[in-house]
């Protein structure tokens, strides 16, 4: 009886195995999960520089191998979420660390900022679906496309906390702008070939894409802006005052 249960137990388990996999396959492919970090350490650099330098690369397409997108490590154009997802631990690690200089430091509070900063980019997702949506731009775009471009302001955030630890308030408005601009930018470029329209649309349509585009673009300067303020001493007692 005891070998049956088991042989039952074992069999049950790996049917339940099976339907759990299916079940994440049908809403998320791990196969195309996998693809978002097929990276290494080369890739990893040379996107990072062009993240906060994007301005003299010229070749914004990307390459792909029996209709397939090429994977990140062999194209630098490709979009991951192996950065975003380490810049996003990064940065929450960064903050406490400044927390802790100002001696404003809560474990509490780390795990908060955290889930803040997570929400509100799912939130963002979640606006800008709806918004191409409603308006009826079929951008083209996949969600975990999107998801890891509007992660790359990650980056741009690591670095303002670096400018205002190393050089208080004029660091940190200092890279805020700098960093916010290059990120729009690297925005626009990159998914400037998938929202802009062919070339039969018409140009309702084309002004419909580009608007946008450049909303999307727009709002990472003023998503960094809104999720670093805390960390600017300065700005915040001005907040508080007004």
């Amino acid at each position: 009886m005891a070998n049956m249960a088991m042989a039952y137990g074992q069999s049950f388990a790996a049917s339940g195995k099976d339907m759990v996999e299916k079940k994440l396959d049908h809403y998320l492919s791990v196969s195309k999960l996998k693809y978002y970090f097929a990276v290494d350490t080369p890739y990893v650099m040379k996107k990072l520089g062009l993240l906060m330098f994007p301005y003299a690369h010229t070749d914004w397409s990307l390459k792909f191998d029996k209709s397939e997108p090429v994977a990140p490590r062999y194209e630098i154009n490709a979009p991951d979420l192996y950065i975003p997802s380490m810049a996003f631990v990064t940065y929450i690690l960064l903050w406490g660390y400044i927390q802790g200089t100002q001696n404003k430091f809560n474990p509490e509070q780390l795990g908060m900022q955290a889930s803040s900063v997570l929400g509100w980019l799912l939130v963002e997702l979640f606006l800008i679906v709806i918004g191409t949506y409603i308006i009826g731009i079929n951008a083209g775009v996949k969600y975990l496309d999107l998801l890891s471009i509007l992660g790359y302001k990650y980056v741009g955030m690591i670095a303002i906390g670096l400018g205002l630890l190393f050089f208080s308030s004029f660091g940190y408005f200092a890279v805020l702008c700098y960093s916010g601009f290059s990120i729009a930018f690297y925005v626009v470029r990159s998914l400037k070939l998938l929202i802009t329209p062919d070339t039969g649309a018409s140009a309702h349509g084309n002004k419909r894409r580009m608007y946008i585009l450049l909303a999307i673009a727009g709002l990472q300067p003023l998503f960094m802006y809104f999720l670093t303020r805390s960390l600017n001493i300065d700005e915040e007692v001005a907040v508080k005052a007004s």
